[in-house]
C-alpha cells in the first residue's frame, strides 16, 4: 500500500474528503517525526511504539575490497508492534 492508497482507506474509513485525509495523515507523520527528533518515544496503544535508537561506532567490511572500513556512529528509527497489531497479523 502506497501512501495514495493509505489517503483513500482513510478518507472511507473516516468519513473524509482524500484532502482532509491526506492533511490528517500528513500531520501524524509530522508529530511523530518531531517526537522522534527530540528523542521522545511515540506510543500508540494497540497499534505499537516508535522510538530511536543509537547504534554504536563499528568496524565493517568493504564488499568489494575486503577492506576495513569505519562504520560511524548514528541514530535509527525503530518500531515495535503491539500486541494486538502482532496478533492480527499472526
Amino acid at each position: 500500500m502506497n501512501k495514495t492508497e493509505l489517503i483513500e482507506k482513510i478518507a472511507a474509513g473516516a468519513g473524509l474528503t482524500k484532502a482532509d485525509a491526506k492533511k490528517a495523515l500528513d500531520a501524524t507523520v509530522g508529530a511523530i517525526k518531531e517526537a522522534l527528533v527530540a528523542g521522545d518515544k511515540v506510543a500508540l496503544v494497540g497499534f505499537g511504539t516508535f522510538s530511536v535508537n543509537e547504534r554504536p561506532a563499528r568496524e565493517g567490511i568493504n564488499p568489494s575490497t575486503k577492506e576495513k572500513i569505519q562504520i560511524a556512529a548514528k541514530k535509527v528509527a525503530k518500531f515495535k508492534a503491539g500486541a494486538e497489531l502482532a496478533d492480527a497479523i499472526n
